[in-house]
């Protein structure tokens, strides 16, 4: 398993998940993006369908029906029902599945930073794991540090 540490300092959560999510898509995978915030699940939605004028990205919200058939399914859980291998957290409230994700992108901010502390730790030494922690630097993704 990967996880992606993703310090947003200047971009909510819902300007950067279109971008993860396009590239996980567009590589033929599926997103679950998981928030307990529900007003953040919309804001991320409507972000999604309007992330570029040229397309939008299609997804579904958990409890709506057709979840299996989204390739981008928000939800309060971190339950695959969509088949996805890749876990976007974007409350920045750690959490896993019952089964692995291929690769986990922890969004967090100023406020959710010490709980994100406390998950490197925690995931400090355990089997098959790989970190990476990204903070945003002049508009672009710098990579800080790696395990």
């Amino acid at each position: 398993m990967q996880v992606m540490f993703y310090e947003l300092s200047r971009d909510p959560a819902h300007a950067v998940v279109p971008l993860l999510a396009r590239r996980i898509v567009e590589g033929g995978g599926r997103v679950l993006v998981v928030s307990a915030d529900e007003q953040q699940r919309g804001r991320i939605s409507a972000a999604l369908w309007s992330h570029r004028p040229d397309g939008f990205l299609a997804n579904g919200q958990m409890g709506e029906g057709g979840e299996e058939r989204q390739p981008i399914l928000l939800s309060d859980i971190p339950d695959p029902v969509n088949g996805a291998r890749f876990l976007v957290i974007a409350d920045g409230v750690w959490c896993e599945g019952e089964e692995p994700f291929e690769r986990t992108f922890y969004l967090f901010d100023d406020e959710t930073k010490p709980q994100a502390r406390e998950v490197w730790r925690d995931l400090r030494g355990r089997e098959g794991v790989k970190k990476e922690y990204w903070a945003q630097e002049d508009g672009r993704w710098a990579k800080k540090a790696e395990e």
